[in-house]
C-alpha cells in the first residue's frame, strides 16, 4: 500500500469511529475521493476483515451475512491498551496476551457497530471453568469501549460474591486507568440503587462510559429495569453491551430472572448480549424458535488456554468415537479418595441431621488438612506463583454444618503446632510427602521436588498464619485477597459453587453431590491455572463423585469436538444443534432447562464399539461365555472360510449370516453402565440395515493370546478352538459397588483390522475406515476376548490400574460396523440429547441471495 492510500485508509478508519462502513464511505465521497482510491480502501479494509475472519483460534459459529466491521485495536485507543499493559505488568506471558487480544478481537468484529440505528445481537461465548473468562470479557469490553459503545452491563451470577469480585476486577482493569471515561453505577459493596434523572447519563453531554454490574436477582434487575425505561427516549444514543456471566444460571428457563433480561434488552434500541459460561449445556438446548436468549447470531468456541488445569486433565476420560482408547489420556495422579464411611462423618445425612451436627477429622480429612500445610510451606521455599494459599472444604450447603467445622478444625491447627517437634508426627508428614511427590513428581512439570528439610523451616510459620474461615452468606469473616498474602481453610458451599475464584487453591475436599452437569462442574473450583506448583494440586472426594467428574470430561470433550466440528463445517447457530451425551444418574441441566430439548441421533457406520464396564460375580460371566460359546460353535458350522493362527492365538471366521449375530446379541450381557453398548439398539440397527442389503454377513474373530500347554491358562470356545487368556486389568473402582469392573480399553486399533487383507499394524482408524470400505463394505465383525479372571497390572500401571479380582473369565466384545452413505435412515436414539431446530425456518433471513445460492426454495 502506498504512504498516500495508507493516509487515507488512516481517515477511513478514523471515520469508522462515527459511522458504519456503508456511511464512512458516502462521507469519503463527500470529501472529493475518487471512486478508484475508495474501491482500493475498501479492498485493503476487506482484507483486514478477512484477516478477523479467518482467525484458525477461536472458532466461530455465525448466523447469516454479518457485516464485520472491527478490525482490532487501534493506536489512539485507551482502555484495551491500559489492561494489556496491566497483564504485562503482572507477568503473563507474550503468548498469552496475544491470544488474549487475538479472541477478544474475535467477539468484537460479531458486535453490531454502535452506529448502527438499531440492533439486537445474541452471542455465547464458550470458555472453561476457571480459565480467564473474566479477564476475556473485560477485554471485549475495553475494545467496545474504544468504538464507542457507551453503557456496559454485567450479569455476574446470583451471589454478592461473585457480584463483588466482578466489580473489583473490572474496576481495577478498566476504571482505575482512565476514571474521568467511566461511571460506575455500582460499586464494592453495594449493587444498583436507582439515581434520580437517568436520562442524564445517556444524554449527548455526557460522554463517559456507564457500567453496571448486577446480581441476577428478581429484585435488583427490576429495579434497573424501571430505570432503564425511565431514560427511553435518551437510550438511542447508547449503544449497550450486555455481558451475562456464568449465562447457563438463572438467564435460562426461570420464572422471573429470564423474562426480565429479556425486558431489559427491549428497553435498549441497540443492545449486544453476550453469554459467557464453561458449561453451556442449558443455552445450547433453549428452543432456537422461541424470543429468548438462544445465541442465534453468534458461538465462540474458546480455546483452551495452555496450562489450565480442566477436567480432561485432572479425571480423564474415556474415547470419544473414532480414537484409540490407548490414546487418551489418564489424566494426572491428583484424586483421593474419600471412603464411604467417611461421608456421614462430614456432613449430615439428612437435613434434620443437620441441627447440632458435629463433624469429624476423619483420617482423610486430617491427610488433606496435613498435605495443604506442607504445599504451602513448599509454595514459600519455591518463592514463585501465587501468592495466597487455599484449601477448600465442601461438604454441604447448610451454613450450621460450615460452621461446625470452626472449632474442630481450630483445634487440629494448635494441636499440630503442639506436636511438630515430637519424632512420630515428623515421620508421618515426611512419609506423607514422600508419597505425594513420588505420585506426581515436580519433574514432569519441569520443577523441582522441595526436600522435606526444607518445608519444616516453613511449616510452623504457614500453621500459625492459616485462617480458618466459615465463608457464606451470614459469615462477617470471609476471604479477602486484597490486603496481603492469605493462607486459608475455607469452609463453604454455594458461594464456592460458580464463578468465585478462590486464590492459590492447592487442596480441595470435596463430598457435596449434584444432580446435573453443570451445578457439578461448576463446582469444580480446582480448575484453573496453577504456576509454580503445577504438581501440588489435589482433590480429595470419593469414588461416585469421581467417576461423575470423569463422565463430565468425556461430555465436554465431546460436545467441545462436536461445535468444532460444525463450525469447520461453517454451520450457523441456526443451523446445528450440539449433541450432549446422556447419564444414567444425572441430568444435563435442570429439568426446566430442558424442556425445548430432544433426543438425539447417532449412527454406528463406520463405528467400533467395545466393552469396557463389566460385572464380576461368576453367575453373570458364566452367561457370557456360554453366549460366546455358542456364537463360536454356529460360526464353525456357517462359516465360508476359518483362518487359525495358533501361534499368535486368533481364529477368524469368515461370512456367518447376520441372525447369528442377532441371537448373540440377545444372549449376550453387557454392563448396564454401557450406553453405547445397548444390545437392542444394536440389533435395531443391524436390522435397519439388512433391510437395505449391508450386513448379511459378518466375520466373527477371536483374540487371545497362544495356547499355553497348561490348560489352566487357556479358554476353550470349541473344539480346536482354544487360546491364551489375555490380560486385562480395571482402572480403581471410582464407583464404590464391589462388583464393578472398569477396564477402559478393549480393543487394539489393530484388531479391527484383524480380518482385512494386508493389515498393517500402524493404520490409523481412518485408514482402517477407508480399507473396510474397499475390502468389506457390508461386513460387520465381531470381536471376542477371553480375559482372564485374574489379570494384574503392570508394575508401570500400578498407579492407575489394579487386579480385575473376577469371580470366572471374562468375555470382551468388540463390533466393528462398515460406513454407509445412508447412515441417516438407520439410526439410534438415546444417548444424545440437542436442541431442537425443527422450529426454525431459514427462509425468514433477508439474504434472498444467500438461501439462492445455498439451493433454498424462495417460494
Amino acid at each position: 500500500m502506498s504512504s498516500e492510500l495508507g493516509q487515507m485508509y488512516d481517515v477511513f478508519r478514523s471515520l469508522l469511529e462515527t459511522s458504519t462502513p456503508t456511511e464512512a464511505v458516502k462521507q469519503l465521497e463527500v470529501l472529493g475521493v475518487d471512486q478508484e482510491r475508495i474501491q482500493r480502501i475498501r479492498e485493503f479494509h476487506e482484507q483486514q476483515l478477512l484477516s478477523i475472519k479467518e482467525m484458525e483460534e477461536p472458532r466461530v459459529a455465525v448466523y447469516g451475512n454479518r457485516e464485520t466491521w472491527y478490525t482490532g485495536p487501534r493506536e489512539n485507543d485507551r482502555a484495551w491498551p491500559a489492561i494489556r499493559s496491566a497483564l504485562e505488568k503482572s507477568g503473563w506471558a507474550p503468548d498469552a496476551i496475544k491470544d488474549l487480544d487475538a479472541s477478544s478481537t474475535r467477539v468484537v468484529s460479531l458486535l453490531n457497530h454502535p452506529k448502527e440505528p438499531e440492533f439486537a445481537a445474541r452471542g455465547l461465548v464458550v470458555g472453561y471453568v476457571q480459565s480467564g473468562k473474566t479477564t476475556n470479557f473485560t477485554s471485549v469490553m475495553a475494545k467496545a469501549a474504544d468504538r464507542g459503545y457507551k453503557l456496559f452491563i454485567v450479569l455476574a451470577g446470583i451471589h454478592n460474591g461473585l457480584r463483588r469480585q466482578t466489580q473489583a476486577r473490572l474496576a481495577q482493569q478498566l476504571v482505575k486507568s482512565n476514571p474521568t471515561a467511566w461511571t460506575q453505577l455500582t460499586g464494592l459493596d453495594q449493587d444498583f440503587v436507582p439515581t434520580e434523572n437517568a436520562a442524564s447519563f445517556f444524554g449527548g453531554s455526557n460522554t463517559t462510559h456507564v457500567l453496571c454490574v448486577v446480581k441476577k436477582n428478581a429484585f435488583v434487575l427490576r429495579k434497573f429495569a424501571r430505570w432503564l425505561e425511565s431514560a427511553s427516549e435518551y437510550l438511542q444514543q447508547a449503544p449497550a453491551l450486555v455481558i451475562d456471566d456464568e449465562a447457563d444460571q438463572a438467564s435460562v428457563a426461570t420464572a422471573s430472572i429470564n423474562p426480565l433480561i429479556l425486558r431489559i434488552l427491549e428497553t435498549l434500541p441497540k443492545a449486544a448480549y453476550v453469554g459467557y459460561t464453561a458449561t453451556p449445556f442449558a443455552n445450547i438446548l433453549i428452543d432456537p424458535a422461541a424470543k429468548d436468549l438462544y445465541p442465534s447470531d453468534f458461538i465462540v468456541n474458546l480455546p483452551q488456554p495452555k496450562e489450565h488445569f480442566g477436567t480432561e486433565v485432572l479425571f480423564g476420560r474415556y474415547a470419544l468415537d473414532g480414537e484409540d482408547p490407548e490414546d487418551v489420556d489418564d489424566g494426572y495422579d491428583m484424586i483421593r479418595s474419600i471412603p464411604a464411611e467417611d461421608v456421614p462423618l462430614v456432613t449430615p445425612v439428612t437435613k434434620a441431621d443437620a441441627e447440632g451436627f458435629t463433624p469429624e477429622i476423619t483420617d482423610t480429612l486430617d491427610e488433606a488438612i496435613q498435605y495443604f500445610w506442607l504445599t504451602t510451606a513448599a509454595r514459600r521455599v519455591r518463592g514463585t506463583g501465587n501468592k495466597h494459599a487455599t484449601m477448600l472444604i465442601h461438604t454441604s450447603m447448610r451454613i450450621q454444618v460450615h460452621n461446625s467445622f470452626r472449632a474442630p478444625l481450630r483445634r487440629l491447627r494448635t494441636h499440630t503446632l503442639e506436636q511438630l517437634d515430637d519424632p512420630a508426627t515428623l515421620r508421618r508428614l515426611r512419609t506423607l510427602w514422600d508419597k505425594e511427590t513420588s505420585r506426581v513428581p515436580a519433574e514432569d512439570f519441569k520443577l523441582t521436588k522441595v526436600p522435606f528439610e526444607s518445608l519444616l523451616e516453613e511449616l510452623p510459620g504457614v500453621i500459625r498464619d492459616c485462617r480458618i474461615i466459615m465463608d457464606n452468606s451470614e459469615s462477617e469473616d470471609t476471604l479477602d485477597y486484597d490486603n496481603g498474602p492469605v493462607v486459608a481453610i475455607a469452609v463453604g458451599g454455594n458461594k464456592f459453587s460458580r464463578g468465585l475464584t478462590l486464590e492459590g487453591l492447592a487442596v480441595t475436599y470435596f463430598v457435596r453431590a449434584a444432580s446435573a452437569y453443570d451445578t457439578l462442574l461448576q463446582m469444580g473450583r480446582w480448575f484453573g491455572f496453577r504456576h509454580g506448583y503445577a504438581d501440588l494440586p489435589r482433590v480429595w472426594m470419593t469414588p461416585e463423585l469421581h467417576a461423575s467428574f470423569r463422565h463430565l470430561a468425556t461430555v465436554e470433550a465431546d460436545m467441545r469436538r462436536d461445535i468444532d466440528v460444525y463450525l469447520h463445517e461453517n454451520e450457523t447457530p441456526q443451523t446445528f444443534a450440539v449433541r450432549l451425551r446422556t447419564h444414567p444418574v444425572l441430568r444435563v441441566t435442570a429439568a426446566a432447562k430442558m424442556q425445548s430439548a430432544i433426543k438425539a441421533s447417532a449412527a454406528y457406520g463406520g463405528r467400533r464399539i467395545q466393552t469396557r464396564y463389566f460385572h464380576t460375580r461368576a453367575d453373570w460371566l458364566r452367561d457370557n461365555q456360554k453366549a460366546a460359546r455358542e456364537l463360536v460353535r454356529l460360526a464353525l458350522d456357517e462359516a465360508a472360510r476359518h483362518d487359525a493362527h495358533p501361534e499368535t492365538g486368533r481364529h477368524i471366521l469368515r461370512g456367518i449370516t447376520h441372525t447369528g449375530v442377532l441371537d448373540f446379541l440377545g444372549r449376550y450381557r453387557f454392563h448396564e453402565n454401557s450406553q453405547e453398548c445397548d444390545a437392542e439398539l444394536i440389533s435395531s440397527y443391524i436390522r435397519r440395515r439388512v433391510q437395505q442389503g449391508s450386513l448379511l454377513r459378518w466375520n466373527v474373530a477371536i483374540v487371545g493370546n497362544r495356547a499355553g500347554a497348561q490348560d489352566e491358562a487357556n479358554f476353550t470356545f470349541a473344539p480346536d478352538v482354544t487360546v491364551g487368556r489375555i490380560t486385562r486389568a480395571r482402572l480403581h473402582n471410582l464407583t464404590g459397588e464391589p462388583d464393578f469392573a472398569d477396564i477402559k480399553t478393549l480393543m487394539s486399533r489393530a484388531d479391527a483390522a484383524v480380518d482385512l487383507s494386508d493389515a498393517l499394524r500402524g493404520w490409523t482408524e481412518k485408514e482402517i475406515t477407508d480399507q473396510r470400505r474397499k475390502q468389506l463394505p457390508d461386513t460387520g465383525l465381531i470381536v471376542l476376548y477371553p480375559i482372564d479372571k485374574d489379570s494384574r497390572p503392570s508394575e508401570r500401571r500400578e498407579q492407575f490400574r489394579e487386579p480385575l479380582g473376577a469371580e470366572d473369565h471374562v468375555i470382551g466384545v468388540g463390533l466393528v460396523f462398515p460406513e454407509t452413505s445412508n447412515d441417516s435412515e438407520v439410526t439410534w436414539d438415546g444417548s444424545y440429547i440437542s436442541a431442537d431446530l425443527s422450529g426454525i425456518r431459514l427462509e425468514d433471513t433477508d439474504d434472498e441471495d444467500l438461501r439462492t445460492l445455498e439451493g433454498e426454495d424462495a417460494a
